[in-house]
């Protein structure tokens, strides 16, 4: 019975690090916006090889959205590539020291307005190691390397303001939706793991069952 129940344990434990490592990519929040909204999005990007830091990552801003605001990060620089009506098209965060460790996350906040025709966004970006290894995050979903992509719903059409007030009320949203997001990705895996215990936990009663 000891046995059992450790090899139980030890799948259950083996499930959470794959979970873990395959939830790992450079992803964009929120998931989900509006046509014509003010919006803050959030680079969200993990350091995942062992032995080497993220010392730069770049991300390619997609036609169906206007970014005018950058947040300064403390230990990274910036810079921006415009194309010829000024519109930006990438953002380069480079580290001035060391970087991501293989144990750390960087967040890197931008704002701007989503496009009034917009259905989504794709969200195309470059991590740089250290040694000098580039993985792109630009693959379709379910690829190794994914593009993190924005859905866009159709707005409204109350927000088409200009100003700080906002950028100031898509904070909130965002984080809101953010939150949201995050609760319904998350039911599937939830799910996965009461299957499991459930299916394990029968193995186990019925090892028993055999013994008495």
């Amino acid at each position: 019975m000891k046995k059992v129940l450790t090899y139980t344990a030890s799948v259950v434990g083996a499930f959470f690090l794959f979970a873990s490592a395959a939830s790992a990519h450079v992803t964009v929040a929120p998931a989900e916006t509006t046509q014509g909204k003010y919006e803050v999005f959030t680079v969200k990007v993990p350091s995942e090889k062992e032995e080497v830091s993220t010392k730069k990552v770049e991300v390619t801003v997609p036609d169906e959205v206007n970014i005018s605001r950058l947040e300064p990060k403390a230990g990274w620089t910036y810079e921006v590539e415009k194309d010829a009506t000024e519109k930006i098209t990438k953002i380069i965060w480079t580290a001035e020291g060391d970087g991501l460790s293989p144990i750390e996350f960087g967040m890197f906040n931008m704002s701007g307005k989503v496009a009034d025709d917009a259905t989504e966004i794709v969200w195309k970006a470059y991590q740089t190691y250290t040694d000098g290894s580039v993985v792109e995050w630009v693959g379709a979903e379910g690829a190794d390397t994914p593009a993190s992509v924005t859905t866009v719903q159709p707005g409204d059409g109350s927000s088409d303001g200009h100003g700080v007030s906002h950028e100031g009320a898509s904070n909130v949203a965002s984080d809101n939706e953010e939150a949201e997001e995050t609760t319904t990705s998350n039911t599937p895996f939830y799910l996965s793991i009461v299957a499991l215990i459930a299916a394990l936990v029968a193995v186990v009663l019925s090892l028993k069952k055999r013994r008495n």
